[in-house]
């Protein structure tokens, strides 16, 4: 089983940064779908973005809400997910998990989707 570590969360003004990691350790498959999940007091675990790799490269999805201002990546070598989040905004304050799936097809942010998840990092955007 793979166990996943988020790191990274912190407070910022709105408008500021903030880089999110996960360290993935214990068996990892061969082929996966990883990605970032985020909740919000009150409401739904939302997708945010997902990522995964192919012969030609990585491909990516977005949810329309941080489109341009997110950008997911990796490092195989580290085994570590990343998420850097710019331009932040107030509705972007939730708790952030990231998560994996066997499959690197159809690869998008549907959380029932997802066995493997991490204990999350808080990101808190103020105004």
């Amino acid at each position: 089983q793979v166990q996943l570590v988020e790191s990274g969360g912190g407070s910022v003004q709105a408008g500021g940064s903030l880089r999110l990691s996960c360290a993935a350790s214990g068996y990892i498959y061969s082929t996966y779908c990883i990605g970032w999940f985020r909740q919000a007091p009150g409401k739904e675990r939302e997708g945010v973005a997902t990522i995964a790799t192919f012969i030609v490269g990585d491909a990516a999805y977005y949810a329309d809400s941080v489109k341009g201002r997110f950008t997911i990546s990796q490092d195989r070598a580290k085994r570590t997910l990343y998420l850097q989040m710019n331009s932040l905004k107030p509705e972007d304050t939730a708790m952030y998990y990231c998560a994996v799936k066997a499959g690197n097809s159809n690869c998008l942010p549907r959380k029932n989707e997802f066995r493997d998840w991490g204990q999350g990092t808080q990101v808190t955007v103020s105004s």
